[in-house]
């Protein structure tokens, strides 16, 4: 092989790893009949005249497992932190008691479950599209080396060795997905 030029996989890795903790998160903001102090991550309260995530102002538990509570540890927030959680599409009526607020998951019908792995889908999808991306970056290396002088054996080495990290990223966003899905339709 050439000395001159060698793929940077670690970078390659590392970037498609990124793709994949990504997916994770959108999978863990998917309502799954089940709660989870995450599916509330997206959720922004308007604290102090700006926009701050549920979780910098108040406790998040889950107490059972169609359960969630939120201890606002400011009184003046509850009201606040209640309409954000009211407007935040996730589809959960919030329940007042003093300073907490508490969020019974209500149980998912057949429509919105296959609207949710229609979500999850879409979601795998946007992965794939990232690793994919980054696969065209790493094969956009290897022909600039391959115009600089690399040989076409090594070229053949290079692209295989691209193509087999796209495949096992793929495959772990297919898994995933399968996982996920599984997890959705369950009743």
């Amino acid at each position: 092989m050439s000395d001159e030029f060698e793929l940077d996989t670690d970078d390659l890795t590392r970037r498609m790893e990124g793709a994949i903790a990504a997916l994770r998160s959108e999978f863990a903001s998917l309502r799954t009949g089940r709660g989870s102090a995450s599916m509330l991550d997206p959720i922004m309260v308007d604290a102090y005249g700006q926009p701050t995530p549920l979780n910098q102002v108040g406790t998040v538990n889950v107490p059972e497992p169609r359960m969630v509570t939120v201890n606002v540890w400011d009184k003046s927030m509850v009201g606040k932190v209640e309409k954000a959680i009211r407007e935040s599409g996730l589809g959960i009526n919030p329940q007042l008691n003093g300073t907490i607020i508490m969020l019974p998951i209500p149980e998912l019908n057949e429509e919105r479950r296959r609207e949710l792995g229609k979500v999850a889908g879409q979601y795998a999808e946007h992965a794939r599209v990232a690793i994919r991306n980054l696969r065209r970056d790493g094969m956009d290396q290897v022909k600039k080396a391959k115009g600089d002088g690399l040989s076409e054996d090594d070229q053949k080495f290079w692209e295989g060795e691209v193509q087999l990290l796209t495949d096992q990223f793929i495959k772990k966003i297919d898994d995933q997905l399968e996982t996920k899905q599984a997890e959705i339709m369950q009743v």
